[in-house]
């Protein structure tokens, strides 16, 4: 176990630096907390998804610090090496395009690997369009599950949703102007009509917050095409519905053959291995035997 005090020396080693996870605007330069610019201003080196974009925020609070890129695409390479310079006592502050790191994107990677080696990971708190989305929604915050960007194929999606159908909780999800149209209707058929929030450009002076159903929604964005990247708050099911949905599903197999079940597993997007292995928990099966008897055929 590694336990972590951040502003104690006791238990920490001297010789290391320090991961910061620095919060920046979701659109508005006035979401930057006074915090944040002191940090990026302390530190050795930042570390930003778009160098481009971080730029123009650091030029805008007058910091000078050196900055360097990681990201999906060079997250191999840079992150070992961001790294070993933490290891020799430098502090590093990691940032996003906008709102927190590590949020759906490759900094969760660089924040783990980090931790696992007794480097102190600290948070700077600040915007994120997530939270902001819920709370403005109408919907209830009391309960609320985060599910990051929706899969871009049909199958995946469908599976998808129907893995997060019985969930009580408030669902955020983050959504393309390009992918939203076609979303949707998918969440209708497999979701029904529930309320829920479209939410984009916060913070900004385009600002938009729109409240209705699943239905209403798809309407409104053929009226209005969509511009810039949504978050999407879906309202949960009840613990009434949840316990009829489970009821429905269980053992919504037994009429197929071993065969069949397996297929609509994988018309859901399952590779035939997982679709075997589930199949066989189902059942409460061997997967082997499972296996042998569809592979024969």
């Amino acid at each position: 176990m590694i336990v972590q005090r951040s502003f104690s020396t006791e238990g920490q080693r001297g010789d290391i630096g320090t991961l910061y996870l620095v919060g920046t605007p979701i659109g508005n330069l006035e979401d930057m907390t006074f915090r944040a610019i002191r940090t990026l201003k302390e530190v050795d080196l930042i570390a930003a998804e778009d160098t481009r974009q971080t730029r123009k925020l650091l030029a805008h609070f007058e910091i000078a610090t050196r900055l360097v890129s990681y990201h999906e695409h060079n997250k191999d390479a840079s992150g070992p090496e961001l790294i070993r310079l933490l290891e020799t006592g430098q502090s590093i502050a990691l940032v996003s395009d906008a709102g927190l790191p590590a949020i759906s994107d490759p900094g969760a990677d660089l924040a783990a690997a980090a931790a696992e080696r007794g480097i102190a990971v600290v948070p700077i708190p600040g915007a994120n369009a997530a939270l902001s989305a819920l709370i403005v929604s109408g919907l209830s915050t009391d309960n609320f599950f985060f599910a990051g960007f929706p899969p871009r194929d049909r199958k995946p999606l469908t599976n998808w949703l129907q893995q997060l159908q019985r969930q009580e909780g408030t669902i955020l999800c983050y959504e393309s102007p390009h992918r939203i149209t076609k979303t949707l209707p998918v969440m209708f058929e497999q979701w029904g009509d529930r309320r829920m929030a479209m939410v984009r450009e916060l913070t900004k002076r385009h600002e938009e917050i729109a409240r209705g159903t699943i239905s209403e929604c798809i309407s409104w964005l053929e009226e209005h095409p969509p511009l810039g990247e949504y978050c999407l708050v879906i309202a949960g099911v009840s613990k009434e519905e949840a316990a009829e949905l489970r009821q429905s599903e269980q053992n919504w197999w037994e009429t197929l053959s071993l065969e069949e079940h397996v297929s609509r597993y994988e018309e859901q997007g399952e590779d035939r291995k997982e679709a075997i292995k589930r199949t066989a928990q189902d059942r409460g099966l061997q997967k082997r035997d499972v296996y042998n008897e569809v592979m024969k055929k």
